[in-house]
């Protein structure tokens, strides 16, 4: 584990797994850290070297309040990737992270080898997301819990560990939480996205009322040169709900 200082930014990052093995990324989605990964990383850990970096404002990762872009979150990865060692690498990003990723396939396509988008999009709601950042900059994270653990998990979460999520949610730096937001609301992937050309997965939860197949996971479907399609039985944090699913599908992917 260690801290990579840019400006504005003190970012935090692990290595795990078997150093000779192919580099693969995991990132987080907006509202967790990369404790998302903690129940996947045991089926991983064998045949990958894995890199986790907990996004600006997030976890230990300490940002300078103020609105964030995906380049800004893409150019963080890269530079956590290269104090790694990690020059080419595959990605696999929840949420805000399949959208960082989305940007750094599309931004440094030479440093991507494979692609898993996992329950998220190329766009979302400006309006509601505009909402949820005013919410949270006036309010704090409890003025939004509701809404978003509503959309985390499934009613088939064990109540243990929604209550884990919900206590980390509460706990989080609300400016983090906001200039994420801000980078989810402003992002311009839509109509970008037919150049990513690298292999590519979509991954989508068919419990995710975030980011369901319909009007999100087609889209990128349909937009993604080449781009395969798995569900899973999860809800928008599919590493929780179906860790070991998960984990095999991107196992599979990697090593097709």
């Amino acid at each position: 584990m260690a801290f990579l200082q840019r400006p504005g930014v003190n970012l935090y990052w692990k290595r795990d797994g078997r150093d000779s093995a192919p580099a693969l990324v995991l990132l987080n989605s907006i509202g967790t850290d990369m404790d998302l990964w903690d129940a996947v990383l045991p089926h991983l850990r064998d045949d990958f070297a894995l890199l986790r970096i907990d996004a600006r404002g997030h976890g230990a990762s300490i940002a300078e309040p103020g609105d964030y872009t995906l380049a800004m979150l893409a150019d963080d990865v890269l530079m956590v990737a290269d104090a790694a060692g990690f020059d080419r690498f595959s990605l696999a990003g929840v949420s805000l992270g399949g959208m960082i990723g989305m940007e750094l396939a599309l931004r440094a396509p030479d440093r991507i080898e494979r692609l898993l988008p996992i329950c998220t999009s190329a766009t979302m709601d400006s309006t509601s997301w505009s909402d949820r950042i005013g919410k949270v900059r006036g309010e704090g994270m409890a003025a939004i819990a509701d809404l978003a653990m509503g959309r985390f998990l499934s009613e088939a979460a064990e109540p243990a560990l929604y209550e884990a999520v919900r206590r980390q949610l509460l706990a989080m730096d609300a400016e983090g939480y906001a200039g994420c937001g801000a980078a989810i609301r402003d992002m311009e992937l839509a109509d970008r996205i037919g150049g990513i050309a690298c292999p590519t997965l979509v991954v989508t939860g068919d419990r995710d009322t975030s980011t369901p197949f319909e009007g999100h996971g087609e889209h990128l479907l349909a937009r993604i040169p080449g781009a395969a399609h798995v569900s899973l039985a999860a809800a928008h944090l599919a590493p929780l709900e179906a860790p070991e699913a998960l984990a095999g599908v991107i196992t599979s992917f990697l090593e097709s």
